[in-house]
């Protein structure tokens, strides 16, 4: 189900993972930024707009990796759009004919069966200096980065002040660094997060990836927890990060061992 989060800006939250599709209202249309996971909720998005007369003019996807790379054949043959890094990062991982079995194979098995593969990462790259999403409606500002992948944007839909930070500042995942292959990950994710700083005073509602919409002062409060997370990750220090506790709704069966890996792997580069 679509649910507003903003005057002209709605969004609907995937069963797999908490994953968040954005609906940005045009004239004629809409922009679709990380559509989802599930086929069967694709097509329902895909009907709801219908029913709205809202077609899907055009797509974003936040960055190169499997679960914002999905389209669905309801949703329209329209341009899909990413940054210029992240379609060469689709170009590099996704290159050949057996790139699907390697993606179903990151996949959690009970839901192998129920993604759509058949339109993974057609991805058209903007020039590497382009500042918005080239469609006809709102203003829609690109802040790109390279914190958690090659090629990853944040999206700024400017009027309605509305912060899509792809997947960043989520309320129920910590962090998670792009250990491969980035030569100063720690950097790359605080330098994005003071990208973030920066539009901070824009926006009153944001975003994640995965997760909760955040309303009006989350904003600093997610960038400020993910930066004292990932300081800690720095210091080799021990987490204290309230989305790692037992207390946790969300994963608590593996976001502990996500962050032992990072820690371990930051501590010995293997």
């Amino acid at each position: 189900m679509l649910r507003q989060v903003a005057a002209g800006v709605l969004v609907h939250e995937s069963e797999f993972c908490r994953s968040n599709a954005v609906v940005v209202l045009g004239g004629d249309g809409v922009l679709l930024v990380d559509p989802g996971v599930l086929g069967r909720e694709m097509e329902c998005l895909a009907n709801d707009l219908r029913e709205l007369g809202r077609p899907v003019v055009a797509g974003f996807s936040t960055h190169p990796h499997w679960d914002h790379l999905l389209w669905h054949p309801s949703l329209g043959e329209v341009p899909r759009y990413g940054t210029a890094g992240c379609a060469a990062t689709v170009r590099e991982r996704l290159p050949d004919a057996q790139a699907k079995a390697r993606v179903t194979g990151l996949m959690p098995p009970d839901i192998v069966e129920e993604v759509p593969l058949g339109l993974l990462g057609l991805v058209t790259g903007l020039p590497a200096d382009a500042a918005r999403v080239p469609w006809d409606g709102p203003g829609v500002r690109i802040v790109g980065h390279r914190a958690h992948a090659p090629g990853h944007a944040a999206l700024v839909i400017e009027e309605q002040g509305v912060l899509v930070a792809g997947d960043m500042l989520s309320d129920v995942l910590i962090p998670m660094l792009d250990l491969s292959g980035a030569a100063d990950p720690i950097e790359d994710y605080l330098a994005a997060l003071r990208l973030f700083e920066g539009v901070a005073g824009e926006v009153g509602v944001v975003v994640p990836g995965h997760g909760s919409v955040g309303g009006a002062g989350e904003v600093r409060a997610r960038i400020d927890r993910d930066r004292a997370y990932v300081h800690g990750l720095r210091e080799a220090a021990g987490s204290g990060d309230p989305r790692l506790g037992p207390s946790a709704a969300f994963g608590r069966d593996w976001l502990p061992g996500v962050h032992e890996r990072q820690r371990r792997q930051l501590i010995t580069g293997e």
